[in-house]
C-alpha cells in the first residue's frame, strides 16, 4: 500500500471522481456522509471489501465529536453493571486490536484507580466486577494485551496516587485501559481508507439527498464550502454516519424514518501534570456518572460532565457552572485542592444518545444495547450511537446492512488491517536512540513522536532533512517541532490555521493561551504550502483568535445559553471557520 498524503490536490480528485459518477456506469458503490471515527471507519471498512467509496465531512475531519472525548478506548466497565456482557466484550476486543494490531502507535495503555471507601462490601463487589472485567478481556480470540488488575491498601494506594486524599478511600484496586488522541485517530483512518483508493473531502457538506419518485436514495447534492460550488454525485449506497446531525440528515431523503438521537454535553478540563502527583489515572463515581482523571503526557485531563443540550450542534463550550462541577467533584477526594487558576484548557463535546425504537417504516438492526443500523429509504442507511472504542465494530455492521446478503461473500477484513504508521513502528522504535542522537531529540521528543505518526516519523525526518530548522521546538509551542506543522499542512489535509490547532495537534487546550502565541510562526510555515496570501494569513489569524477569545470569554459564562451567545457572536466575526450550521455532515 503506498501512503497517500492529504492534500488540496486529493480533495480536487476526489470531487472530479463524484462528479464523474453521475455519468452512466460510473457511480460509486458506497458514500459516507460524515468523517467522524464512525464515518472514517466506515469508508476504511468498505473501500477494503472492494467497494468504490467517497466520504465527505462538513467541518474538518473529526470536527465534532470525535475530537471532543474523554480520549479512552475501553470496554466500559460501567456497562457490566447493566449485565450488558456482549458489548463489554466487543470494546475489549476492539480495545486490544487497536493496542496490539490496528493501531499501536496511537493508542497507549493507562491504569486506573477504583478508590474504595468501604473495606469489605466495596472491594469484594468492585473487585468481583473488575474481575469479570478482566475475564472477559481474556476470551476476546487474542493475546492478552494488558495487565491483570491488583488491589492496593491504602499505603499501597498512596504510592501510586500520592495526591490521593487520606480520608478519602480505604485502599483501591488498579485495573488497565488505554488512551487515544480521537482527533489523530480519524485522521489516520481517512488517510488510510484514502490510501486504499476512497475519495475524501473535508468542509463538503451534504444539502440533499437525490431519491427516485419511488423514494429510493441514489446520491446527493454536495457544496464544496471552500468556494460554494455544488455539485451532484451518484451512489448505489448512501451510509449516514453523522452522530449528532443523525436525523437532520435523514430529514433530507424526505422520508419520515430513521433512528431518534439525542445530544447530551460533556466537558473535560486540562491542568499541568505536575499539578497532581500521581503516576495512575482515576476513576470516581458521581451522581450523575462517573470522573476520569487520566494522566496523559504533560498534563491531566479531568472530565466529564453528562447534560442535555437543545442549542446549535456545531462547537458547544465549557460554561463556569461545568467547570465548578469537575473541580468540586475532583477536589473532593485530592488532598491539594484545584482552582480556576490550575486550569490551562477545556473542550466540551455532545455525545450521540441513542433513543429507543425507530421512527415509523424503519427498518433496523440493532447491533447492541449502544448502537443501532437502520434503513429510513432504500438505498440509505443510518449507524448511530455506540462510542469511540467500537467504531470498527460499528462500521462492519453499517457496511454489512447497507450490503444485505452481498456482504457474504465480501466480509469486512479491518480487524487484519494496521492503520498507516502501525506497520513498521517496531522498527522505528528500536532505531529511535539513534534518531534522537542525529537530531537532538530527546527521550520525551522522541515518544511524542512516534505517538503521533509512529513509522509515518520517516516522512518527518526528510522534511527535517531537507530544512534542519524545522526539527527546532516551536518557540511558543515548545511541544511541537516545525516539521508537525509543516506536514500538517503537505500531508494531513489541514485547509485552515484552525485544524491544526484544534485537530493536528491539541494547542487549543493545552497551553493557556490555547496556541494563539504560536499563530505567526505557524502560519509562516503553512501559507507557502497552501498558497496563502498576506491578506488570507492574516485571516487565519485573526479567526483563529477571535474564536480562542470567545471560547475563554465563554467559560465564564453560567449556563449553556448565556455561552453559546458569547460564541456565536464570535463566530459572526470569524466566518472561515464557520461558513454553516450542517444539517448532516
Amino acid at each position: 500500500m503506498r501512503t497517500a498524503p492529504l492534500t488540496p490536490g486529493l480533495r480536487e480528485d476526489a470531487f472530479a471522481a463524484m462528479r464523474a459518477s453521475t455519468e452512466a456506469g460510473r457511480e460509486l458503490d458506497v458514500l459516507v456522509i460524515g468523517g467522524g471515527v464512525t464515518g472514517a471507519g466506515v469508508a476504511l471498512d468498505a473501500v477494503t471489501r472492494g467497494l468504490s467509496t467517497a466520504v465527505v465531512e462538513a467541518q474538518d475531519w473529526a470536527g465534532g465529536t470525535s475530537s471532543r472525548s474523554t480520549k479512552l478506548v475501553h470496554g466500559g466497565l460501567r456497562y457490566l453493571q447493566m449485565l450488558d456482557f456482549h458489548l463489554v466484550r466487543e470494546g475489549l476486543t476492539e480495545r486490544d486490536l487497536l493496542l496490539s494490531r490496528i493501531a499501536p502507535h496511537l493508542v497507549k495503555p493507562v491504569s486506573f484507580l477504583f478508590p474504595l471507601e468501604h473495606r469489605v462490601y466495596e472491594r469484594a463487589y468492585i473487585g468481583a466486577g473488575i474481575a469479570l472485567y478482566d475475564f472477559l478481556a481474556s476470551f476476546t480470540g487474542h493475546k492478552r494485551v494488558l495487565p491483570l488488575h491488583r488491589h492496593h491498601t491504602r499505603k499501597g494506594m498512596e504510592r501510586r496516587f500520592p495526591d490521593l486524599r487520606h480520608d478519602a478511600a480505604i485502599g483501591a484496586i488498579e485495573y488497565w485501559d488505554a488512551s487515544v488522541d480521537d482527533a489523530r485517530l480519524v485522521s489516520t483512518l481517512i488517510r488510510t481508507a484514502v490510501s486504499y483508493g476512497a475519495y475524501a473531502a473535508s468542509r463538503t457538506q451534504v444539502v440533499a439527498l437525490q431519491t427516485t419518485s419511488g423514494g429510493a436514495v441514489t446520491g446527493a447534492e454536495l457544496v464544496d464550502l471552500e468556494t460554494g460550488t455544488h455539485f451532484d454525485v451518484r451512489a448505489r449506497q448512501v451510509i449516514n454516519a453523522t452522530g449528532v446531525w443523525t436525523e437532520r440528515t435523514e430529514s433530507l431523503a424526505g422520508s419520515e424514518g430513521g433512528l431518534r438521537v439525542l445530544a447530551s454535553k460533556g466537558v473535560h478540563i486540562v491542568v499541568p501534570r505536575a499539578r497532581i502527583e500521581g503516576t495512575a489515572g482515576l476513576i470516581l463515581q458521581t451522581e450523575k456518572s462517573v470522573l476520569f482523571m487520566i494522566p496523559w503526557s504533560r498534563y491531566w485531563v479531568i472530565g466529564t460532565t453528562d447534560t442535555p443540550w437543545t442549542l446549535e450542534l456545531q462547537h458547544p463550550v465549557a460554561t463556569s457552572a461545568d467547570i465548578e462541577y469537575i473541580l468540586e467533584h475532583a477536589n473532593a477526594v485530592l488532598s491539594r485542592p484545584l482552582t480556576r487558576e490550575d486550569i490551562i484548557g477545556s473542550w466540551a463535546g455532545l455525545r450521540p444518545l441513542l433513543q429507543p425504537g425507530t421512527k415509523a417504516g424503519t427498518s433496523s438492526s440493532k447491533v447492541s444495547r449502544d448502537h443501532t443500523v437502520a434503513s429510513p429509504a432504500p438505498g440509505l442507511t443510518v449507524i448511530a450511537g455506540g462510542k469511540l472504542t467500537s467504531y470498527r465494530a460499528m462500521a462492519e455492521a453499517a457496511v454489512d446492512f447497507a450490503l444485505g446478503s452481498r456482504a457474504t461473500i465480501l466480509p469486512s477484513i479491518t480487524d487484519h488491517i494496521p492503520l498507516v504508521g502501525a506497520e513498521g513502528l517496531q522498527v522505528l522504535q528500536r532505531q529511535s536512540r539513534s534518531i534522537g542522537q542525529r537530531y537532538g531529540w530527546d527521550r520525551a521528543r522522541l515518544d511524542h513522536l512516534l505517538h503521533r505518526y509512529g513509522s509515518l516519523l520517516g516522512e518527518l525526518l526528510e522534511l527535517v532533512d531537507a530544512n534542519p530548522s524545522l526539527g527546532k521546538p516551536l518557540e511558543h509551542a515548545p511541544a511541537y517541532i516545525g516539521a508537525e506543522v509543516v506536514y500538517a499542512a503537505s500531508h494531513e489535509g489541514i485547509l485552515h490555521l484552525d485544524d491544526i490547532l484544534m485537530h493536528r495537534t491539541r494547542l487549543n487546550y493545552e497551553q493557556a493561551d490555547k496556541g494563539v502565541g504560536a499563530l505567526d510562526e505557524m502560519a509562516d510555515l503553512v501559507a507557502p504550502i497552501l498558497g496563502w496570501d498576506a491578506a488570507r494569513r492574516q485571516t487565519e489569524i485573526d479567526a483563529y483568535r477571535e474564536r480562542a477569545e470567545a471560547e475563554d470569554a465563554a467559560a465564564l459564562e453560567p449556563d449553556d445559553a448565556s455561552a453559546e451567545t458569547v460564541r456565536l457572536r464570535a463566530a459572526d466575526l470569524a466566518p472561515l471557520l464557520d461558513q454553516s450550521s450542517p444539517p448532516g455532515h
